[in-house]
């Protein structure tokens, strides 16, 4: 046993010795760490409604509401449709999570939280995408003993090739309104400007593609999705100008062959979502595909993100699971798989905000 086990095993026996306990709230130099500790486990129990709290100012349009300046309590009752108790509770809890603040004459105005999700139709698209999920984790151990599919199964269904089950409107909406700022992560990291194609693989309504127009003004344009999907990509380009420079193609990327010839395929938050023998034979596919010295760009959650851990196993291990397949994995699993489809030089960038995107490259050889 390593000496950091072994500490590890001594701490947890002292911690879970009620009398110590004790010891340690009264005891001046580790009174801090117990308070520290209370705290982190109150946040666990309670986050469930911190959350909901966050989903009420969302369904209320209360950030956007406050964006011009402070407000009472009686002015936010009446945009949220709520009595004046209702909104004093809504907004004191708010101010807690730093979501508002409380001005000295009773107003209330944003907060940092709250200023980061005004205006921010991604955000607020996720916030209220949770309700599927805060359903189907009712019982956290149907989840985790895989049993009946619930609510946000369904709602992914169609999107991961389940026939016509699912909502394609839905979730393409909701990857439209999520994936700017993903895409940003990803054009931070990688100099798309040096690539003549890029086709983007479940690239949905093309949200991804025009974020890569913006960035690379010569860059040719293709996406692979579902039928359905591909023709809402088809119309949504088309609004946007880019009819004219994207090639849209409609298939499942799991049984038919994708188009052949662009330097540069896009993966965007699509691995993840799929089991090791699927995700093999799709990055095959894309390895079959790719011009000779092409680039394969994967821009994903990962298990291990650099101050992210939660996000990968806790938050991603049971979204995925109540998704219904997939696990988070992390830079060393998904770069072994990369080597296991015949791609060579995986390489981790490095990303700004982990939390959103870690974005991880390879390549096919130009023999």
């Amino acid at each position: 046993m390593s000496w950091k086990a072994a500490l590890g095993d001594l701490r947890n026996r002292l911690v879970s010795n009620p009398d110590f306990r004790r010891f340690a709230k009264s005891f001046p130099l580790t009174r801090s760490k117990a308070r520290h500790e209370a705290r982190a486990i109150f946040d666990l129990m309670a986050g469930f409604v911190y959350s909901q709290t966050l989903l009420a100012c969302v369904e209320t349009g209360l950030f956007d509401f406050l964006k011009n300046g402070p407000r009472t309590v009686d002015d936010i009752a009446a945009q949220a449709g709520l009595p004046p108790e209702g909104a004093d509770r809504l907004a004191q809890a708010a101010a807690s999570l730093n979501l508002l603040e409380r001005r000295s004459d009773n107003r209330f105005a944003l907060g940092p939280l709250g200023a980061a999700l005004a205006g921010d139709a991604g955000l607020a698209a996720m916030v209220q995408h949770h309700r599927l999920l805060y359903h189907d984790l009712i019982d956290p151990m149907v989840v985790l003993r895989g049993e009946t599919p619930g609510q946000l199964a369904d709602f992914w269904g169609y999107g991961r090739g389940d026939g016509a089950s699912g909502r394609p409107d839905a979730y393409s909406a909701l990857m439209a309104d999520t994936l700017p700022m993903v895409a940003d992560e990803v054009i931070a990291a990688v100099a798309i400007k040096a690539y003549r194609q890029l086709l983007d693989v479940g690239g949905g309504e093309g949200a991804f593609l025009k974020e890569a127009a913006r960035a690379a003004p010569h860059l040719a344009l293709a996406l692979f999705d579902l039928p359905p999907v591909a023709a809402r990509a088809r119309d949504t380009l088309s609004e946007t100008g880019l009819a004219d420079r994207a090639d849209i193609h409609g298939g499942s990327f799991l049984e038919d062959r994708l188009p052949a010839g662009a330097d540069l395929i896009s993966l965007v938050r699509i691995i993840h979502d799929h089991s090791d023998e699927d995700a093999i034979r799709l990055l095959r596919a894309c390895r079959e595909s790719i011009a000779p010295g092409g680039t394969l760009l994967r821009p994903e959650p990962m298990a291990d993100a650099r101050g992210a851990a939660p996000m990968g196993e806790a938050y991603f291990g049971f979204y995925l699971a109540a998704m219904g397949g997939g696990r988070p994995r992390n830079a060393a699993r998904l770069a072994q798989m990369l080597v296991e489809a015949g791609f060579e030089r995986a390489r981790l960038h490095r990303s700004r905000i982990p939390l959103i995107a870690n974005v991880m490259t390879a390549h096919r050889g130009k023999a």
